[in-house]
């Protein structure tokens, strides 16, 4: 025979079009809904200075400095009446000062862990993965609330603004919920420079507020609101601050103020999108982030202690709104700045909402990555998102919303529970790590988290038990629920792993001394044809056919087409009798039958036909389902399912193929397209090589061609073999094989990206190939 590279070898046929089942009517809606699907390789992290990632990664804690301080005074007024306005600012104080504390224990953090230092990691590396799981359900109940409440927040600051719109609260709320969700499932990243602008626009007019405030007050023209007024939180009368029921409302007050620390944790979690160096730097967005955060919740509450500003039963108009009114004052500039606030903290609310769409997948990514959460949360969607981390998230926020009616002071009570679960693993980890290590300063860094993580952990206490009736007995019961699923989960995987790894008493060769292949027959049809069809290319030792006998008139019927049959005549049909009417039973003994001796392999065919999913259920069993789930436990038994289309058929419907070239064909080459939902999809060079570069299509055998495409396909030859390469390249017009003699792989080429390669064109089984190619891999 020619060789395909010499003179006298035959013109090749050319490599075969590609191919693909027309999309169904749910993708048609999601590609609709979402856009095309990314392709993997435009995958990556944009790198933030510390002016952007302040602006991205803080939103989520700086906007808690909206509701912290209304959230304390909602506790301590009706306990203390006006006299809580004087308890507000010492309160205050101890927050603050445990705000540093725990930026000091942060800053650790991130020496350490240089790319992703979050709770759940910090406790897996130094208490092991069992109380990592404790930081994975606060941290995930932690998101999950912050949703809830971020939402619930920013449709108050709405409310605040155009009252009219408070019954509509509900609608609101999940309407944002929604529009963040959808959002995120297309890929809005949370790095896009466009989230740092609700962090700067809201800091600036809270500074301008508080400015305008101190001028006011320096001038004695700062009003002080009335107290009495309809939906008002409830005054209480004035008493002692030494009474059990005193320092248990205090205790309440602060648990409220607590939630005004929440998001601190958010750099250390993404130290990696950080410029080099990027520890450095993310430590001192922390600390601004940190100073920030304690100035605004100081000014909010400064001035809501002058003012008299009341929280109201519906969380409408917002202490800080009140305060924005009375600083800026009525006139034209007065009201153009409230709204302007207004829209500030709204802004920031929902941008804050939106971090928690980068967060939680990531968290959830990481838990199911160690095996405690279903591995689906590990996988990229259509616009490679976590999209079912993402879902998650939404339906625990929705859920949350649901519970409490949308109200911020009820959200607070699950809030601060889970924040301060992750404070204390996280500095009770780092604690241990430096006591094990020692490095340089470690007695200073071991003062540091460990007073963080004991008073994190007495707070937590603190919580627990005030915060009890209000919420926090859910958190409470569900998160012991929620270890102990996560536990149960991993020990499922690693059973499963167990089953699935080869172990050295398991190992055998791939081809067994004797292969045996029967087929199980209920009748004669094209079916069975196809699967007696498809045991032929097994290339078995043996093939024999099996009919189960349960009727006798049908196994006669099935003997005699068979020895009609001359498509069956070289294969023996058995029947074998089945006392009991149960089938599965019998091709179990079978199995177990013709493998007696360890040098057998047998492989059963079972014929299935595919008819409409309604009546195909109503009309037809599933045998061949419920025959090959126990046959696959045996040893040394393969059950393989042997689908036949009967729908099909009886539709008279052909199956619907798009072929890339008609797709395609009205593409010019030039024309550059990203990659999306289908492969090959248009491709063309983008370089000064442009016109040096020949559509695939247009290549012709024995002549030197340039082409530039995209990789979709990379194959090795087997150990042991002599090396070679094979690489399938794809644009618009066609696809070639690129063979690499003596070569195994090359460096940096995966399946997916894009590769230009230069050579001669020759052929090789019937297929166009170039030998040994120039080649340049473009990222």
């Amino acid at each position: 025979m020619p060789k395909s590279w010499t003179d006298d070898a035959p013109e090749p046929v050319a490599l075969q079009e590609h191919a693909h089942v027309k999309d169904p009517f749910s993708y048609k809606v999601k590609r609709f809904l979402l856009g095309g699907a990314l392709n993997r390789h435009s995958l990556g992290h944009q790198r933030l200075s510390k002016r952007y990632g302040l602006g991205i990664l803080s939103s989520d804690c700086i906007s808690s400095s909206a509701y912290g301080s209304e959230q304390i005074l909602i506790a301590l007024l009706p306990a203390f009446g006006l006299a809580a306005f004087a308890i507000l600012m010492p309160m205050t104080a101890i927050v603050l000062v445990i705000l540093v504390i725990i930026t000091l224990s942060y800053r650790n953090v991130i020496d350490v862990y240089t790319k992703t230092g979050g709770a759940y990691i910090v406790s897996r590396d130094n208490f092991g993965p069992v109380v990592a799981q404790i930081a994975a359900v606060a941290l995930m109940l932690d998101y999950i609330v912050t949703l809830a409440i971020q939402a619930a927040a920013g449709v108050a600051a709405i409310i605040s603004t155009f009252p009219s719109a408070e019954p509509y609260k509900m609608h609101m709320i999940f309407a944002v919920i929604a529009l963040l969700t959808y959002g995120n499932l297309r890929g809005v990243k949370e790095a896009g420079k466009a989230f740092a602008f609700p962090t700067y626009f809201f800091v600036g007019c809270m500074f301008i507020v508080f400015g305008m405030g101190l001028y006011r007050l320096a001038n004695g023209t700062l009003p002080v609101l009335d107290t009495d007024l309809p939906g008002a939180v409830e005054l209480g009368e004035p008493q002692g601050l030494l009474t059990f029921a005193a320092i248990f409302i205090l205790l309440r007050a602060f648990a409220n103020g607590g939630s005004s620390l929440t998001g601190l944790e958010a750099i250390s979690d993404g130290v990696a999108l950080f410029k080099a160096p990027e520890h450095v730097n993310a430590k001192r967005t922390l600390v601004i982030m940190s100073c920030l955060l304690g100035t605004l919740v100081l000014g909010v509450s400064y001035f809501a202690h002058h003012i008299y500003a009341m929280p109201y039963e519906s969380g409408v108009p917002t202490v800080i709104s009140q305060i924005a009114k009375a600083a800026v004052g009525t006139g034209a500039f007065g009201s153009l700045m409230f709204i302007m606030v207004q829209l500030a903290t709204m802004l920031i609310l929902f941008a804050g909402a939106n971090t928690t769409y980068s967060a939680f997948p990531l968290l959830v990514n990481f838990i199911a990555s160690d095996g405690y959460l279903p591995r689906q949360l590990t996988k990229r969607g259509h616009r490679l998102a976590f999209s079912n981390g993402i879902l998650l998230l939404a339906g625990g926020g929705i859920l949350l919303v649901v519970i409490t009616a949308g109200s911020v002071e009820h959200l607070v009570a699950f809030y601060a529970l889970g924040v301060f679960t992750g404070f204390t693993l996280a500095g009770f980890g780092m604690t241990r790590y430096f006591l094990r290590t020692k490095p340089k300063g470690w007695k200073i860094k071991v003062f540091i988290n460990g007073l963080a993580g004991s008073i994190s952990l007495i707070i937590v206490i603190i919580f627990s038990v005030v915060k009890f009736t209000q919420g926090a007995w859910l958190v409470l019961v569900t998160a012991p629920i929620l270890v102990a699923t996560f536990l149960r989960l991993r020990r499922q995987y690693t059973r499963e792993q167990d089953a699935l790894s080869v172990k050295t008493e398991q190992e055998r060769a791939t081809s067994m001394a004797r292969h045996m292949v029967t087929i199980f027959v209920d009748s004669v049809d094209v079916a069975t044809v196809g699967a007696v069809r498809y045991a032929r290319s097994l290339k078995p030792h043996k093939i024999r056919a099996v009919h189960f006998v349960i009727d006798d008139r049908r196994a006669e019927d099935i003997q005699k087409a068979w020895a009609a049959s001359v498509a069956l005549e070289d294969v023996q049909l058995e029947l074998i009798d089945c006392p009991d009417r149960r089938i599965v039973n019998s091709a179990l003994d079978y199995a177990i039958r013709k493998t007696e001796k360890p040098d057998v392999e047998l492989t059963i065919l079972l014929p299935r036909r595919s008819y409409s999913r309604f009546l195909g259920r109503l009309l037809h069993d599933q045998t061949a389902e419920n025959i090959a789930a126990p046959i696959s436990q045996l040893q040394r038994v393969v059950a393989t399912i042997v689908p036949f289309d009967v729908n099909r058929i009886t539709s008279g419907k052909p199956l619907a193929i798009n072929h890339a070239s008609e797709s395609l064909a009205h593409v010019k080459t030039t024309d550059f397209q990203k990659p999306t939902q289908d492969a090959p999809k248009v491709f063309a060079p983008v370089t000064h090589y442009v016109d040096d570069v020949t559509a695939i299509g247009e290549i012709q055998w024995r002549k030197r061609s340039m082409v530039h495409g995209r990789v979709t396909s990379i194959s090795t030859a087997p150990r042991g073999s002599a090396p070679i390469l094979q690489v399938e390249v794809w644009d618009h017009s066609g696809g070639i094989t690129l063979n690499f003699l003596g070569r195994r792989e090359i460096a940096g080429l995966e399946v997916g990206m894009e590769m230009r390669a230069e050579g001669m064109v020759g052929e090789e089984d019937g297929q166009l190939v170039i030998l040994n190619p120039s080649y340049e891999l473009l990222i």
